[in-house]
């Protein structure tokens, strides 16, 4: 008799096609023999359901809104979990899910499962940001005393209903470990890119400034968060600095900053320096990056940036390439000082200056660009994912 593989669901306020962690997470578990369910947004013109590698993907009716206002977002963010909590209940009936999982933001999305941990099925949330800390940088005015005491109190409902909580860095670890989470059901599990994705050797290879043009790359969201504008602006500065020296800047991704820079760079003369292409599919990201001479994660400083590390340093360290990113405390922590380049966050001079020393010291950028890339492969998501796997196993078998 042939055994029915366990069935798990993974809940998303996202794009899973779109987003590189789900992805990973629900991939691995395919292979590992999961039968998965994703439950997540739906653009206009999508269909409501498919397959991906081995994954089902459930599309709701629900779009994202980034960059819109705190009620657009709310209004969001409940639709979304109204037709989450039916859709699970349903689907539970005929797939009798063994776990499920719940990413954020935002973290009430867990009390969704709500009607599935009624009748023993185990509740895993996935913190990928801090919660409060996102939502006092993105809307500062709104979200004082009255705001900031309602995000405290979700987060501290959200993962005390979860029965794990899993995170993707040791500083988040920390914290929610200062809330009042149990080591023990607290995992994490960082956000490394997969190897086999983010692999030099599948990619035409291309040394340092090859045809003499400075090319720089950024793919990621484009948000006020990621101050590209400070990139910009330093661009206008590296081209006072160094007028003969040919500058190309490729912006792959997309979000609410793209037409602000679209006009800085109008306004700056940068237009035959600066491409937006829009956002790639995640399988593209890794040849555009392998067309550069150096990966940027510029990320504005605040108390959620001082939490956060992008993953956008591991794909660039991943491929080979030097990357240059503001000098955030888990930058240092996971990197160590000789590995990546950083410089003062807002500071586009600080920047230019440790461009400059990028290109005109090639031993340092080699030594560093090679030690960064071992970083990152003792990081890399084939490691986490036996993590990420035992985790699921384990809060399986305990309910």
């Amino acid at each position: 008799m042939t055994t029915r593989p366990r069935a798990i669901a993974l809940v998303t306020h996202s794009y899973y096609e779109e987003d590189p962690r789900l992805r990973r997470q629900a991939e691995s578990l395919a292979r590992a023999g999961w039968s998965v369910d994703v439950f997540g947004l739906r653009r206009p013109g999508e269909s409501g359901e498919g397959d991906l590698e081995g994954v089902h993907v459930r599309r709701l009716g629900v779009q994202r809104h980034q960059g819109a206002g705190l009620a657009t977002y709310l209004r969001e963010y409940l639709a979304f979990f109204v037709r989450v909590l039916f859709a699970l209940a349903r689907a539970h009936r005929r797939r009798h899910y063994a776990v499920v999982q719940v990413a954020t933001l935002p973290d009430w999305l867990v009390f969704a499962t709500a009607p599935l941990r009624a009748v023993g099925v185990p509740v895993i949330l996935d913190l990928h940001e801090a919660m409060p800390e996102f939502f006092r940088s993105r809307f500062p005015g709104p979200l004082r005393r009255p705001g900031a005491w309602v995000l405290r109190l979700q987060e501290r409902a959200s993962v005390r209903f979860a029965d794990h909580v899993m995170t993707v860095n040791d500083a988040l670890a920390d914290r929610l470990a200062a809330l009042g989470v149990p080591r023990d059901r607290l995992s994490v599990i960082a956000n490394s890119p997969s190897l086999a994705r983010f692999d030099p050797a599948a990619a035409a290879a291309r040394t340092f400034m090859a045809d003499g043009t400075l090319r720089l790359v950024y793919a990621g969201a484009v948000t006020p968060m990621y101050e590209l504008d400070v990139v910009l602006d330093a661009l206008a500065l590296l081209r006072r600095r160094r007028p003969s020296l040919p500058v190309r800047f490729e912006i792959y991704g997309r979000g609410d900053a793209a037409g602000p820079l679209l006009a800085q760079t109008e306004r700056l003369g940068l237009e035959d320096v600066v491409t937006q292409h829009g956002r790639i599919p995640v399988e593209a990201v890794p040849a555009a990056i392998a067309a550069g001479d150096v990966g940027l994660a510029p990320t504005r400083r605040d108390p959620f940036t001082d939490l956060s590390l992008s993953t956008k340093i591991f794909e660039y360290t991943a491929m080979g390439k030097p990357a240059l990113c503001s000098d955030l405390p888990l930058v240092a922590r996971t990197f160590g000082p000789a590995a990546v380049w950083t410089y003062a966050s807002g500071d586009a001079g600080s920047l230019v200056d440790v461009l400059g020393a990028i290109i005109d010291q090639p031993v340092a950028r080699e030594t560093r660009a090679a030690t960064a890339a071992a970083r990152t492969r003792s990081l890399g998501w084939e490691d986490e994912a036996v993590r990420y796997l035992a985790v699921i196993d384990g809060v399986a078998r305990a309910r």
